[in-house]
């Protein structure tokens, strides 16, 4: 069943849309994936994050190989209509390089900076 607030959502001209993944209870940004309109109807349905891989060409949903899913709790969208945000739990790491976040680097003076630690795999 789709969801009428999807009609007017602004999707590029690949069919996608960003949607930024968000803890939903401290508020840090964990990752950034795209969303095609059936992967967004999936996430609505199931209540877990499905993205669509530019790369692979195929839907993935997040921890389905990795076990480190996340379970929304809420999906916003900007004033613009053309970007989501999830608001998640995620368990593990949300980055594919074992990181909670993948913004784990911060751009300093002398070059990137590690913010972050690895989890155990």
């Amino acid at each position: 069943m789709t969801s009428p607030a999807l009609e007017n959502l602004k999707f590029d001209d690949n069919g996608l849309i960003p949607a930024i993944a968000q803890d939903h209870v401290n508020g840090e940004v964990l990752m950034m994936a795209w969303m095609n309109r059936e992967s967004l109807e999936r996430t609505i349905e199931t209540g877990r994050a499905t993205y669509w891989s530019r790369s692979r060409q195929q839907f993935w949903v997040k921890g389905e190989t990795s076990g480190h899913t996340q379970r929304v709790h809420r999906i916003s969208v900007d004033c613009d209509q053309d970007c989501l945000l999830l608001k998640i739990e995620q368990v593990g790491a949300a980055c594919h390089e074992n990181y909670r976040s993948c913004f784990f680097r911060d751009i300093t003076t002398d070059g990137l900076a590690e913010n972050q630690t690895r989890l155990e795999d």
